[in-house]
């Protein structure tokens, strides 16, 4: 009964600390730039999965550590990229569930009986086990950190390599934990100590757990992570992956039909990969990634964008001219995305659409060339509606409102010509109250 009160009360406090952090950035920042980085991109094969399903054997997989040159990175090019991009925030992979570590940690397997045979701990680490030889994480961050975009640490929870983690290949385990309670606190131990490692070391706005499906929140000790981090940074954000300690959802490669009221955040492959792999090609275009944006956007949540660096640290030229194409239409119409909130129904309207905070503003994303645009069940009469790009004036007209009646009949906007990019165009309309009612829902019909 104790556990479930505590667990109920942590909800209560993820929704809470939520609520007071996300009007400062998260649901204003609306787009993220996900990197997956790390040795699994020497021979371009799926990111410790590979020999967790057999496709490769560990030691192999382990290897690649030995081609990791990073010998062309740039973490300020990466960090002027992502900024051309129109991102205002960047999840950066720490370690996946190979359990190699990107940055310089110091955490040792502790204890373990190969490690006692050692004359010094193993750590397993880029500067410590690759040609690299040297901390890839720290640079990336601070030069983020310079052009003030949020920070976001992923961290694997799994670590399928770790002698005292259970899990190793998909279809066996090292060992049941609930029958060594000692070997699973060693694990514990060592995880808990390279959280609060790169915690002390980036402090970062938020984190990006993965790998929490393999035990529960307790077995985890989730309680006591999430508390260590809010007690450095009382305004960071979690995800829905530390189990059941998260501040909002992460669905990956799935688009929602309908509005989810809770915060949440697409996470999406700018390939079909997370990591590079060189037989990938299959990048979206510029257009994909905008339609993309603007639907979720539209229905409340962010888009996290993934991208793959080679093991040299540069990225495949697909990936530079989709962030700068995105970037560049950002430029262009960024006022309908950044601190906006999730827009009409669908059956209000054709096309995906969003709200400014105070809700005097209704944007309508548009394909380039549409003649009509309409608009049902519009409770606030308009002031204005003009393209985003060039403040022209959009004629409009109210099709069958009756005098003597409450509905508000179909708002009917003539658009023409094109925008300044070959994209989705956007139109701002004005209106003389807000959309927004005292209890924060929307002044619509409700068309019956």
């Amino acid at each position: 009964m104790k556990f479930k009160i505590f667990t109920l009360l942590a909800f209560l406090q993820a929704g809470q600390a939520f609520a007071q952090t996300s009007d400062n950035w998260f649901q204003d920042a609306k787009f993220g730039i996900f990197i997956h980085w790390g040795i699994y991109s020497v021979k371009g094969i799926d990111e410790s999965w590979s020999f967790h399903n057999k496709k490769i054997q560990h030691s192999d997989y382990m290897a690649q550590a030995k081609g990791f040159t990073a010998k062309n990175y740039n973490p300020t090019d990466w960090a002027n990229l992502i900024e051309l991009s129109g991102a205002k925030y960047a999840v950066v992979t720490s370690k996946h569930h190979d359990g190699v570590a990107l940055w310089d940690t110091k955490v040792p397997y502790l204890n373990t009986p190969a490690n006692q045979k050692r004359k010094t701990p193993f750590i397993n680490s880029i500067p410590k086990t690759s040609p690299a030889g040297r901390d890839v994480y720290s640079p990336l961050i601070a030069s983020l950190q310079h052009k003030k975009i949020k920070i976001g640490i992923y961290y694997s929870l799994i670590d399928w390599s770790h002698p005292c983690y259970p899990g190793f290949l998909k279809d066996s385990t090292r060992y049941k934990f609930t029958d060594d309670a000692e070997r699973w606190n060693v694990f514990r131990t060592y995880n808990e100590a390279q959280i609060l490692e790169l915690r002390n070391a980036y402090n970062p706005d938020l984190w990006w757990f993965d790998g929490g499906w393999e035990h529960s929140a307790e077995e985890w000790n989730a309680f006591a992570i999430r508390d260590s981090l809010v007690a450095k940074n009382k305004s960071v954000l979690i995800n829905n992956r530390l189990p059941e300690c998260g501040n909002y959802e992460t669905p990956e490669n799935s688009f929602p039909i309908h509005r989810n009221e809770k915060p949440w955040e697409l996470c999406l492959t700018l390939n079909k990969n997370w990591g590079w792999q060189p037989q990938d090609t299959a990048f979206k275009t510029p257009e994909q990634i905008i339609h993309i944006l603007t639907d979720v956007v539209s229905l409340g949540g962010n888009l996290l964008l993934d991208i793959g660096p080679k093991e040299d640290g540069t990225f495949p030229m697909q990936v530079n001219q989709v962030l700068e194409e995105t970037g560049n239409w950002l430029n262009h119409y960024g006022a309908a995305i950044y601190g906006t909130r999730a827009g009409l129904p669908r059956e209000y309207c054709e096309f995906p659409t969003t709200v400014s905070a105070n809700g005097h503003t209704l944007f309508v994303f548009v394909p380039n060339g549409m003649e009509t645009v309409y608009l049902k069940g519009l409770l606030p009469k308009i002031k204005s509606a003009f393209y985003l790009d060039n403040d022209a004036r959009l004629n409009y007209e109210i099709i069958g409102k009756i005098s003597w009646s409450s509905h508000p009949g179909l708002v009917s906007l003539k658009t023409s010509g094109n925008g300044p990019t070959p994209y989705t165009r956007v139109i701002a309309i004005d209106l003389e109250e807000s959309l927004w009612n005292d209890e924060g829902k929307m002044k619509l019909d409700d068309l019956k």
